[in-house]
């Protein structure tokens, strides 16, 4: 590659930089340190109040998969599923949104929202927690079969491949509070309200632009480089 080749390589890379509103470190696994006052429910256990760190888990799966950590990071208290979840404007601080249980018990997360973004993370719960859940607040819950229950509070790193595996392939449901299991796509939506696009879509389309824009750039220096010699 010649020297005009690499600066025209290096001020695209520079531009797309530019480009990609609020780029964070931490944006790709959504690093967040969250504090809670009193126990709260998540896929298959109750946290104490304490201290802990979300984070999504860097796989080649398209799925969302959650991690929840120890407030030093050094002890993986679970690992689960969520589902895309969506809001029509973004919050510049973490959203955590709760379901209701019953008189006594720790409240339920339903989801988690980065700040800046208006697609965060719905929190699929084995079926018979998502059961309860959608009876006690009158509202679908995302589920997985509950024999997969036992694998949210496994690390990854020690996770048996055919657990993992296992869990990569899950089918997904819903369950309504009339007790019927459906499809996800029955239950909820699987794209953001077309409202809040224009404002607050996510980097992506931009990404792939920059990308069409390189490839056009890169293809036209080779040219003129061919017209040169």
């Amino acid at each position: 590659m010649t020297k005009l080749q690499m600066k025209a390589m290096l001020f695209i890379g520079l531009g797309a930089l530019a480009l990609l509103p609020g780029a964070r470190a931490s944006e790709r696994d959504q690093k967040t340190v969250l504090t809670f006052s009193g126990p709260v429910e998540i896929p298959g256990q109750v946290l104490p109040a304490g201290t802990y760190v979300f984070k999504l888990l860097d796989s080649g799966s398209n799925r969302h998969i959650v991690q929840i950590f120890s407030k030093d990071e050094k002890r993986v208290f679970s690992t689960f599923f969520a589902i895309p979840d969506y809001r029509r404007h973004p919050s510049e601080t973490t959203i955590i949104r709760f379901e209701e249980r019953a008189a006594g018990m720790p409240q339920a997360i339903k989801g988690w929202f980065y700040p800046g973004r208006i697609d965060g993370h719905e929190f699929v719960y084995p079926e018979q927690e998502a059961i309860a859940l959608a009876q006690a607040n009158n509202t679908p819950v995302p589920s997985m079969p509950e024999d997969l229950a036992a694998n949210t509070t496994e690390p990854i790193i020690t996770m048996h491949e055919r657990a993992f595996m296992a869990m990569i392939i899950a089918p997904l449901k819903a369950e309504e509070p009339n007790g019927e299991e459906v499809e996800l796509a029955q239950a909820f939506a699987t794209s953001a309200p077309s409202a809040a696009l224009p404002a607050t879509a996510t980097p992506l389309p931009l990404v792939g632009l920059i990308g069409l824009l390189s490839l056009g750039t890169a293809a036209g220096i080779r040219l003129a480089a061919a017209r040169t010699k």
